[in-house]
This record gives structure tokens, sequence and C-alpha cells, in this order.
């Protein structure tokens, strides 16, 4: 494991990535947030995001109460390794058929289990946004002796009858990659304003700032081969509803009930096919982490890991109640 540093717009301080080569695949970057002993929590970002997509609060709000957070960029995400692979063309994307030499789900969530393995977490709290969702999903239901609970947040089965974006979604995605940062930035925006729930508006200065060193933290935006393949990894996993329903471990499932990236069935779907698990569709609320939902998403997930964890989860140490 190697370190290096980079600046995100978190408090305007440097945070410390950590680097990790798995021995069956990419190099890592990752962070770890919180204290040594707390019951490990696993963040696994979304669609083309890094690490840093998790916001602060978010963060913060579980390492108050006692979580030790670890927050990764995927494979062809972030800082971490790029695939030697050809993505697919625009004409397989917009017809959903993935190229035959693409990764998978379950490659990814193989990076997942291996910077646990790398880092000496048995098992861990797992929580994914999305992709990150359907990573963590993959994670729960092909390794159950390590995740002890699962929270899937606005995430979906592979079930081509749900979940479906928006055709106006799907055009914003099969985009040519940015060329500047100030294009870079400007289509964050856009898409923030067309994914984001009317109900929690995302923070415009906050998304502006965070896009800017998305830029200067991996050197592109979050489009070209890299979303390409990682969209081709989602086709190529196909329907995993059955897959699902091995799923043992306590799960939450959240959803918005304004989605345009996953329409809500896809949240619906999941909660059916994993046994006991909790359902949660929020008012108001789209494909985007906003201000206005992460204190909710902090408490429900805690509320999960505190009826299931392996000891208690304490109260916030720090700042105001949740």
């Amino acid at each position: 494991m190697t370190r290096g540093t980079a600046t995100t717009p978190e408090g305007g301080a440097a945070a410390e990535d950590l680097f990790v080569d798995l021995p069956a695949g990419p190099r890592l970057a990752y962070r770890v947030h919180g204290p040594a002993d707390g019951e490990p929590l696993l963040l696994v970002a979304g669609l083309g995001l890094d690490l840093t997509s998790w916001p602060a609060p978010l963060v913060d709000g579980f390492t108050d109460r006692g979580f030790r957070v670890v927050r990764f960029d995927n494979r062809d995400a972030g800082r971490s390794s790029r695939i030697a692979a050809p993505p697919p063309g625009r004409t397989r994307q917009l017809l959903a058929r993935p190229r035959p030499d693409a990764y998978d789900l379950a490659d990814m969530a193989a990076d997942a289990l291996g910077l646990l393995d790398a880092l000496g977490i048995d098992r861990a709290h797992v929580v994914g946004m999305s992709m990150g969702g359907m990573i963590g999903q993959t994670l729960a239901a092909r390794h159950p002796d390590r995740v002890a609970t699962l929270t899937s947040i606005f995430s979906t089965t592979g079930d081509r009858r749900v979940g479906r974006p928006a055709w106006s979604t799907v055009a914003r995605l099969v985009k040519p990659a940015a060329a500047t940062v100030e294009e870079s930035v400007t289509r964050h925006l856009e898409l923030m304003a067309h994914i984001g729930g009317p109900g929690f508006p995302p923070d415009e200065a906050w998304e502006r700032a965070w896009a800017t060193a998305v830029w200067e933290r991996t050197g592109g935006g979050r489009s070209g081969a890299p979303v390409a393949r990682q969209i081709d990894a989602i086709r190529a996993s196909g329907d995993r509803t059955a897959e699902l329903r091995r799923i043992t471990a306590p799960t939450l499932v959240v959803h918005g009930d304004r989605d345009l990236m996953v329409h809500p069935s896809g949240g619906r779907a999941t909660a059916a096919a994993i046994r006991g698990a909790r359902h949660v569709e929020i008012a108001g609320m789209g494909h985007h982490l906003a201000p206005g939902v992460l204190g909710r998403l902090v408490e429900l997930t805690t509320e999960l890991a505190r009826t299931h964890g392996a000891r208690p989860v304490p109260a916030p140490s720090t700042g105001e109640p949740v």
C-alpha cells in the first residue's frame, strides 16, 4: 500500500488517498475515517463517481456514531486503475448490448472484497448508491459472511422491466467526454438539475466545488470510456433478481419517488427480492445525495447497524443530533 494526497471540497483541507494493489485486479484508491476500533462501514460509489461523491456531512455522521468508514474509487473511476479494454460504442450503449469482453458487477464486488481483505476487515456494514448498491448487493449475495448489513440506495436488480432510466437521462450519459474543466462542471450542474429531486435541491456552490475538485483530482470528468465500461458492467451482469434472493444480510432499501436515473420501481423490486428487506421511499427525492436527505440516510443506516451489528453503535460524539 502506498500513500498520496488530493484536494477536495471537504472543509478545504487536503485529504489523504491511500492505494492498494489487488492480487488479481486493479489498483484501488481509498480513504479511511473514524476510530480504528469502530465497526467497519464500507461506502461504494455510483456510476462514474469517485470516493469524494460521498458528502463530508454524511461521512462525519457515520464517524460521529463510532463507525470506521472506508470509501474507495471503483475500477475505472477516481484515482483507481483504468481497465485496458475497449469501451462499448455509442450504438451498443443505446441498444444496451454489452461487449463480450466486458467486466461485470461480480468483478467490481471482488475488488471491494479485496480491499476489505487488504485492510484486515472480516465483516463490514456495506452502503452503496446506484451502481454501488448493485456492487453491494452482489457482495452480499456471494460473500454473506463478509456483510453485516446492506444499505442499497437508489439502486435496482438488473431486470430491464424495472429501474429504467429516463431517455432524457440516457442522452446525457452517452455524450463524449468533456474537454475542459469548465465544460465538465457545467455538465455536472446540468445533470444535477435534471436528476435531483424537487424536494431536495442540490447545493449548487458545493456541487460546483466538487466537480472542479474531481477534475483536478483525477484529470478529467465523469464521462467517456471509463463510464461506458462501468455501464457495460451493469448490463453484462443481466437480471440479478435470483441472486438477490440469496442475500441473508439485514437489508435497507432507500429510493426517491422522483428518480430519473433509476426509476423507483428498481428500489421496489430490490426490496421485494431480498427476504425481510425494509423499503423506504422518500417523497421528493431524486437520484442525488442532497443536503436535505443526508441526516435521514445516516439515521436509517445507523438504526439498521444498531439492530444487527456486532456491538452497539454509540450516539454521536460531536455536533448536533441528526
